[in-house]
């Protein structure tokens, strides 16, 4: 537990450290849903495969599904949110450092 000179500086870093834990949930959920993709696409593979259905067909038979689709809008959904949440994250980290820097005596914790 970091030690703050002042309120406003554990405020900035308490928001910072919760804008960094949504954006970790964030990736999860775009990793869920490569997985997801990953999964599928392996599915549909094999399955075209019992049909007798080429590789390359089976890939653009999968690109073109709903789940395909789904599941690549998901992770991108997820990835800019993550990526928003670390940059909201890091400017609050950013102005907690800067506060720190301002000087003063170590509050308690």
């Amino acid at each position: 537990m970091p030690i703050f000179y002042n309120d406003e500086e554990r405020r900035a870093w308490s928001l910072a450290e919760s804008l960094a834990e949504q954006a970790e949930e964030s990736m999860r959920e775009a990793e869920a849903a490569l997985e997801t993709w990953k999964t599928g696409k392996e599915m549909n593979r094999l399955r075209c495969i019992r049909k007798g259905i080429s590789e390359s067909d089976a890939e653009i038979r999968w690109s073109a599904s709903t789940n395909a689709k789904n599941a690549i809008t998901n992770n991108g959904f997820y990835v800019g949110l993550a990526t928003m949440y670390y940059g909201a994250a890091s400017a609050h980290y950013s102005r907690a450092l800067y506060l720190r820097s301002l000087g003063g005596r170590p509050m308690a914790a």
